[in-house]
């Protein structure tokens, strides 16, 4: 039951107990009890709307930034990671496999300066940090699972007469 509730408040976090129990066949104690379990076991860990600031006069840059490091002995990346988790422009951190870099970040600012700022002042100086890249997000079509925009009943192609 936990993955079920689990999923479905990944796709609509504002659904409630109540309407979880009804598209599961549970009762609405037993999805809020369950829900209150998971968020004391640390499963779910917040609640998160999806914005696309695109469409408002206040305006984000995105970029991912690729963190190549040299790990430290006895605590691999851990250590590092969780230095970079704690940056408040800092939205996500993951480890990767088969990458050229190691980490890579998620993270916001109010413009390309500002990122760039943050970059050659935060993480370049750290001693173990050996190389970044950054990437800078042109636009986003589809972000937690959420679709930016589509283009409905139009189809562009050119028709081709026989």
């Amino acid at each position: 039951m936990k993955e079920e509730i689990l999923k479905i408040l990944e796709k609509n976090s504002r659904l409630t107990p109540a309407d979880i129990a009804a598209m599961i066949g549970a009762t609405e104690e037993e999805v809020s009890r369950a829900i209150e379990e998971m968020e004391k076991d640390k499963i779910i860990c917040g609640y998160r709307a999806v914005i696309n600031w695109e469409k408002t006069s206040d305006e984000k840059v995105t970029a991912q930034i690729g963190v190549k490091i040299s790990p430290v002995r006895g605590e691999g990346f851990d250590r590092i990671a969780e230095r970079l988790s704690r940056f408040e422009e800092v939205d996500s951190v993951y480890l990767m496999s088969g990458a050229s870099h190691d980490l890579i970040l998620t993270i916001e600012g109010e413009s390309m300066k500002d990122i760039s700022h943050f970059v050659y002042e935060k993480i370049a100086p750290m001693e173990t940090v050996l190389s970044t890249s950054t990437f800078f997000v042109l636009k986003k079509y589809k972000d937690h699972n959420i679709i930016f925009s589509e283009t409905r009943g139009s189809d562009e192609r050119i028709q081709i007469m026989p």
